[in-house]
Formats: structure tokens, sequence, C-alpha cells
């Protein structure tokens, strides 16, 4: 990952007494939301009857005044988010799903101005001529068009279904904050001062959609705080409305070996297929559909740069092996791609699968970021498969992911992003990296306390790949201030590095990161010396840890068995 300042706007002593202030504004809102909801409907239905000349009575401005800014105080940005909402809320009118979609609103046009004003035009209008920030513009444009595609899908859902589909929402707002933020980071080092500029263009949008997702997750906890529990389920993929290849026979595809699955497409090497590519396999795939599309590639080494275009919807790769099948590039950030752009394999289209197959990166340690594999694809699984580079090997960038039986190779970062992602059952192998350089495995990118995401690992096997002496290898290192990874009932080598964990700067981590350890083995789990950090736990409670396993921190109860994989589902 390439940001150097991994705080972002906020340095530590500030984000401390913010979060302070958040959560004590939290406990209180929890407890009372519910009753400033109902008294803020009553008072739009009984207030009224003596209204001034301009149709408002001065009790209901007051009154309505209150609930917004009742509603606005579990928010990061309270001032942002009452400025914003006040002039749009119409009299008469405070139910929570109103309120919410307002919020989500103001994020849409905010962010479409923003991406009018600076990215459409950023090169000529700037000036921009180095190639490098050319890049970087780019990635910005394709993000900013996801970050809009994700608010718009959490303003889509209807009133009625909106308690329902808590876990969508927080995804998709989540997943919108991280887009915008991936945009800031990538033009870090951009010329022509654009970095700063680009904060300050983007500040107001990426506020607004904080508050959106803080006001949505507060009226879930409220909700839960008054035990209407169970509400919650995955709107996009509920059992009544299942797509068509969720089918018993699509259910065995997983299991069934390569030769016995009947392919949409075939992929060969050697011609004898429809396609020597899988890039000209996809531009197959019909836009949006709900039938899974299989790619059958068969053995061999594919020298391509892949993307699964966001409209290429519920895809299935299938390979020879994840050493027979192996798609190849080399792209990286020092000759000039931005990590978002340097994947050799990049999925965006949702309901993505792919099995026994491999992806790597040849750039070399020397040339940094260099991504083998990078998902932002929503509900996305990765069954048996390789992915092998150096730095930043592996990135989860933004929704829901799944992981398992995979061997995961690299040194620096090799974990990172901001998706909520499990990964089960793997082996997690650190190589040897450049003389001078220390290994570290995750670096997690959560940027609000109220994203659903973070890095679980669990049932993992963590060994060296190769002769590791003298090189110190840690768990992970925060990169942003709410950086949340949980290693659980795992198997560490003894080459892990006793500390456990590396501060990004300095000598200590943001007390809002959370850092777990579980139940872990081996000769490496050893936490006696551990770093003595605020926000590392060492002594989970299994109730804690729960909440990281599948079930819960993807929902993957809801749609992994539609898939056919192997899956743990609990503890």
């Amino acid at each position: 990952m390439a940001s150097v300042n991994p705080y972002g706007k906020l340095n530590e002593a500030e984000q401390e007494r913010l979060v302070a202030r958040r959560n004590t504004r939290r406990r209180i809102t929890i407890i009372g939301l519910s009753s400033i909801v109902l008294v803020a409907v009553i008072v739009a239905t009984v207030v009224g009857v003596t209204q001034s000349k301009n149709g408002k009575s001065e009790d209901e401005n007051k009154s309505m005044s209150s609930a917004i800014k009742g509603l606005c105080n579990v928010t990061l940005y309270p001032d942002s988010c009452y400025n914003s909402l006040s002039p749009m809320v119409k009299s008469g009118n405070f139910k929570p799903e109103y309120i919410y979609k307002l919020a989500v609103q103001v994020a849409i046009d905010e962010l479409s101005k923003a991406s009018n004003d600076f990215l459409d035009n950023g090169n000529k209008k700037f000036n921009v001529t180095d190639q490098t920030t050319l890049a970087a513009l780019e990635s910005c444009q394709e993000l900013i068009s996801l970050a809009l595609d994700h608010l718009n899908d959490s303003l889509s859902i209807e009133d009625m279904k909106l308690f329902e589909a808590f876990e969508d929402l927080r995804t998709w707002l989540s997943s919108a904050g991280t887009y915008q933020q991936t945009c800031i980071d990538g033009l870090e080092n951009g010329s022509n001062g654009l970095h700063s500029i680009l904060v300050q263009n983007l500040k107001n949008s990426t506020e607004y959609t904080s508050n959106s997702l803080a006001i949505i997750s507060s009226i879930e906890d409220s909700i839960d705080s008054l035990g209407s529990i169970g509400r919650r389920r995955l709107m996009s993929f509920n059992a009544d409305e299942a797509p068509n290849w969720l089918s018993f026979k699509d259910r065995k595809l997983l299991q069934a070996p390569s030769s016995k699955i009947k392919a949409d497409a075939v992929v060969t090497k050697d011609g004898s297929g429809k396609y020597k590519t899988i890039s000209a396999a996809l531009r197959a795939v019909p836009e949006k559909s709900k039938k899974r599309f299989i790619i059958y590639v068969k053995r061999g080494v594919y020298f391509e740069n892949v993307r699964v275009e966001k409209k290429k919807w519920n895809v299935m790769i299938i390979g020879d092996g994840k050493d027979a099948t192996i798609v190849s590039g080399n792209l990286n950030f020092v000759d000039g791609t931005p990590t978002f752009q340097s994947a050799t394999f990049a999925v965006f289209g949702q309901g993505f699968i792919a099995r026994d197959i491999g992806f790597r990166n040849t750039a070399g340690a020397a040339k940094h970021q260099a991504v083998a594999l990078m998902s932002t694809a929503d509900l996305s699984v990765f069954y048996r498969c390789n992915m092998d580079a150096f730095q930043d090997t592996l990135y989860p960038h933004s929704n829901r992911q799944f992981y398992r039986e995979c061997n995961i190779y690299g040194t620096v970062d090799f974990i990172f992003g901001n998706a909520a992602v499990v990964i089960q059952n793997s082996n997690i192998l650190p190589k040897k990296p450049m003389p001078g350089q220390q290994n570290t495995i995750t670096a997690q990118g959560k940027i609000d306390p109220n994203q659903n995401t973070g890095i679980s690992i669990q049932n993992c096997t963590i060994l060296p790949s190769g002769n590791l002496n003298g090189v110190n290898t840690f768990l992970g290192r925060p990169w942003k201030n709410y950086s949340t990874t949980v290693y659980m009932q795992s198997m560490m080598g003894s080459f892990i590095d006793p500390k456990g964990w590396l501060p990004w700067v300095g000598t200590s981590a943001p007390n809002t990161i959370f850092y777990a350890e579980f139940q872990n083995f081996g000769r490496g789990a050893v936490t006696k010396n551990r770093v003595k950090w605020r926000g590392l736990k060492l002594n989970l409670i299994t109730s804690q840890a729960k909440k990281f396993t599948v079930n819960s921190f993807i929902d993957g109860h809801k749609w992994l068995p539609a898939t056919g994989v192997s899956f743990k589902s609990g503890l």
C-alpha cells in the first residue's frame, strides 16, 4: 500500500479525543435514539395546530432541530451532519429512513460535484504532465465512480426493507468511504500540490459518507438495544429472490474435477479452445447476469493483466490447479503504475469465484508495491488459489470476501486493504525481502470506526517460505487509525518476532486500532513479549472472537453455501 501518512487528516492525540467523545455520544444515542425518533414523529404529527405565517410553528422548528442534532450527535462530524441535513428536512417527516436517505443523498450530490470540479478536468485544470500523477488521476476517476455506485445502491433500498438490510448498507457505505480514501492515498506523492487540493475537494463528501454510515449504524444499534434483533438479512442474496445460478447442480461446481465441468468458455494456451486469453473470454460474459458464467482456464502460464469489470457479475474461473494454471504480470509502483492499478488479476464484478488457479506479480522486491490479486468485488470467493509477489501481494480492497485453502506469499504488508475479509485454512508464507527490510504480513486500512471491515485470519498456518534467518517478521502494522486485524486458532512458526506487531511510524500505534490474537498455537504464538499497545487484545473472550467468524463478520452463512466452497461458520 502506497500511502505515506497512515493516519489521514488527524494526528493520534486528536483521534483519541475524537473517539472518546464519540464513544460517549454513542452510549447516549443508543439509549435515546428511539425515543428521539418517536418524540419527533409525535411532534411532527401533533404540533402545527397553531402555525405561524411561514407554515411552521416555532415549537415545531425547535423540536425538529433538536431531533436532527440528536441523530447527528453520534457521527464523527456532527456539525457537517446538522448543517447539511437541517435545511432539507421537511416539516412533519422525521422517520429514520427518511433522514438516513437524506444523508446519503447529500453525500451523492457532494461527491458528484467534487468529481465534476476536480477529476473530470484535473489534468487540464492543474496542468498535469507527469505520467505517474496522470495515472493516479485515472485511478481516482474509477474509484469515485465506484463510490457513487455504492452510494446509489445504499439509496435504492425500499423504505419498508431498509431495516432488513443493515449489513448490505454498512458494507456499501464502508466501501464508498474506502474508495474515496484510496483516491486520496493514490495522489499522496502527486505533482502540482494535487494531494492537498484533492483532500480539500473531497472533504465534504468523505464526511457526508461517514455521517450516513454512522446514522445507519446507530439506527441498527438502537433497534437491537430495544430487542428487535433478527431483522438483518442479506437483501441482495435473499433466498426468496435467488438468482438462477443457485441451483443444486451449480453448488457442486467447486468440488467437481475441472475436466468434468461444463464451461461456458474454455481458455487454452495452444489455441485448442475458443479463447487464448482470459481477458478475451471475459468479454463474452453478459453484463449484470444472475446466471453463473463459468470460464475454464487450462494449465499454462498466461502473461496478461486481467480485469473482471464491475458489470461482469457471477463469474467463476476454474483452473487446473494453483500451481498449474497461473496468471502472471509485473506492473508496479516504481515504474509508474498506481498500486490500485498494479494487480495482475483485478476483480470488480460481484459474486466472483476463483478455484484452482494462481496469481503472481513478478516485478520483484525492488519495485515495491506490486499486487498479484486485487478484489473489490462484494461476495467474492477464492478457493485453492495461489497469490505470489513481494510487497502488497493480496489486496482485498473493499466489500465482503472469503479465502479458503490458499497459499499467500509475500514480504511487506502483503495482505492489505479495507475489505471485510476472512482467510481460512490457508498457508501464509512470508519470504525473503530486500536487504534491510522487515516482513509485515498485514496492513489493514480501516478509516472509520463505523466501517464493518477488517482482516480475520482463522485456522491458518503461518510459516516461512525459505530461509528467513536474520529477517524480522511481524503479524502486521496499522496502516490507518482504526486498523482491525484478528488472528484466531492459527499455527505460528517460531520466526514470528516476539513483539508480534510493528508500528507504522514511531514507537507505538493509535489507541483506536483493534488487533487481537485468540487461541493461536506454535512457538510464534507466545504472547508474553508482545508490544504493549492499548489497541492489542490478547485476552479476547469467546463472544468477542465470534464477531470475526464467517457467520458474524461477512454474513457467510447466508451466501457461502450457495457457492459450494467449504467453510467453517464459527469457532
